[in-house]
């Protein structure tokens, strides 16, 4: 039997070099690639979550892969229904459907997502971040922080039900064009077929892909990489053009003037006129020669940046929607797809807000022919910062008629934990908007998050108060005051103390909002 990671680096290679997979199928009878898979999801917490049986990893051995390996050598697999259940949507009234497969269909799955991933990886848009290897919402973000200067419209784009409307049919004849096994299309079109059970009633699957499947991330990141790929050779062509936009001529007017006055001594009218200047563009922002068009994208939402006028982010706007619709059969969100001014409001994007600096009075020093001047520093930069309405929403968690509140589901919990445990939030919190640029305001739901604490019944920290908080107050590393408690734990027949400290910051956080 090939190793794993060999096979898998032969498949990188050929994707890398554009090559077609083939005789993939029979790669499904190789044991070392259902133990790298069982490997890689016993550990998670779905784990143990039953499908439409009872079966879960519980129950795992080798002969359970030799069954499967057995099935599908006779082509005799046949994929269970997922046990559907709704989850909670963000800002919605609406439920989410989330299928939960078997134990069986998870381990197989997971093998040929492996496959497809080592595949397809090399051959994905580098402005693709959803669902891929060292890549997250971080990389999106920096994307667009470092890339995106001067952006004047953003296209905010949502496709509505993504993961439901995929068609099978089109899903399947995209991997056809590189994939040339018809067994293996075979098992994939299988198991978009399998249905579900939902209050022990079959339904058929007619379209889109089961959410809570492991393989369907990467069968959507390959089905919607042909939007990308229109992006990329079709838009971002179309609206990129020119080296730098032309001089702004009054503002240029001005500042020869001010120069000129300046060499006859006359300092005062010098920098009157230099004031007046940077009121002004120094560039001509409605330049027809210049034209941007940047793009990202994170599984079902993107993100367009555009340098020219709204008439053509409308245009913009439109050819993708014609091009989802038409090619893809998918359709764009029409409450969630917006155009955006970017210097006087913000777009939404993976939960932060994105915007471009404007502040003509944010200025720094330099040395212009030998005089000390101040020019505009941030103008035209991007910034990226905590929506007002996430830290509500956060703080909101612990109060209660504009209360703060203690959590009542850890009565019963030790100090330890208590506190551990809302370190864990605001470490989770604070570790994903360290990017922000106003990462500051995160202090009130450190306050908040502290004020529940002391007030959780039955512990030390509720017994000290709030005005003594400062007393059980440790130092954290770096010096930052936090509510801290101390535990022995045993290891290797030895006590050893843990510490758990509420208000510390996650460390290697970004300086000032920079990535």
């Amino acid at each position: 039997m090939q190793d794993t990671k060999v096979y898998l680096e032969l498949i990188h290679e050929r994707g890398k070099r554009g090559l077609p997979l083939e005789r993939v199928y029979r790669q499904l009878f190789n044991k070392k690639l259902y133990l790298s898979a069982y490997g890689k999801i016993y550990r998670n917490a779905g784990a143990m979550t039953p499908g439409s049986t009872s079966e879960t990893v519980d129950g795992m051995s080798l002969d359970k892969i030799d069954t499967i390996i057995e099935a599908l050598r006779y082509e005799r697999y046949q994929w269970k229904p997922t046990r559907r259940v709704y989850i909670e949507k963000k800002h919605s009234t609406k439920k989410r459907p989330l299928g939960m497969p078997t134990w069986s269909d998870k381990l197989l799955q997971e093998v040929m997502r492996m496959i497809l991933n080592a595949y397809y990886e090399p051959q994905f848009s580098p402005h693709s971040h959803g669902f891929r290897p060292e890549r997250g919402c971080h990389t999106a973000l920096r994307e667009i922080y470092y890339n995106w200067q001067g952006t004047t419209w953003f296209i905010e784009g949502d496709i509505s039900q993504c993961f439901d409307s995929l068609d099978h049919e089109l899903l399947i004849s995209t991997l056809s064009e590189r994939i040339h096994d018809g067994r293996f299309l075979h098992l994939v079109r299988e198991l978009l077929h399998a249905g579900y059970m939902q209050d022990w009633t079959f339904n058929q699957t007619l379209s889109g892909t089961p959410q809570g499947g492991i393989i369907s991330p990467i069968l959507a990141n390959i089905l919607l990489d042909t939007l990308d790929k229109f992006v990329e050779t079709v838009l971002i062509p179309k609206y990129t053009r020119g080296q730098r936009r032309k001089p702004n001529h009054e503002y240029g007017n001005l500042m020869t003037r001010s120069r000129d006055l300046r060499k006859k001594g006359r300092m005062a009218e010098a920098e009157a006129l230099r004031k007046q200047a940077q009121h002004l563009p120094s560039i001509d922002p409605t330049d027809s020669s210049y034209r941007r068009l940047r793009y990202v994208r994170y599984a079902d939402d993107f993100l367009l940046g555009f340098a020219g006028p709204r008439a053509e982010a409308e245009e913009i706007k439109q050819q993708l929607a014609d091009f989802l619709r038409e090619k893809l059969k998918l359709e764009l969100s029409k409450t969630k797809t917006l155009i955006t001014h970017a210097r006087s409001e913000a777009a939404r994007f993976l939960g932060y807000e994105v915007t471009v600096f404007q502040a003509d009075a944010k200025q720094s020093p330099r040395v212009t022919e030998g005089t000390r001047t101040k020019m505009r520093s941030v103008n035209g930069g991007i910034g990226l910062r905590v929506p007002l309405d996430v830290l509500e929403e956060k703080s909101n968690r612990y109060t209660k008629n504009g209360k703060v509140v203690h959590r009542m589901e850890r009565v019963n919990d030790s100090d330890f934990t208590i506190i551990a445990s809302y370190q864990l939030e605001y470490r989770g919190i604070t570790n994903y908007y360290r990017l922000a640029y106003n990462m500051h305001i995160l202090k009130k739901l450190r306050w908040v998050m502290e004020q529940s604490l002391t007030k959780n019944p039955g512990t030390q920290v509720q017994d000290v108060g709030v005005k003594n908080l400062r007393q059980i107050r440790g130092r954290a590393r770096g010096g930052r005051q936090a509510v801290q408690r101390t535990a022995n734990r045993h290891s290797q027949g030895r006590k050893r103390a843990s510490c758990s400290d509420m208000g510390r910051h996650p460390a290697h956080l970004g300086h000032r909002g920079k990535p």
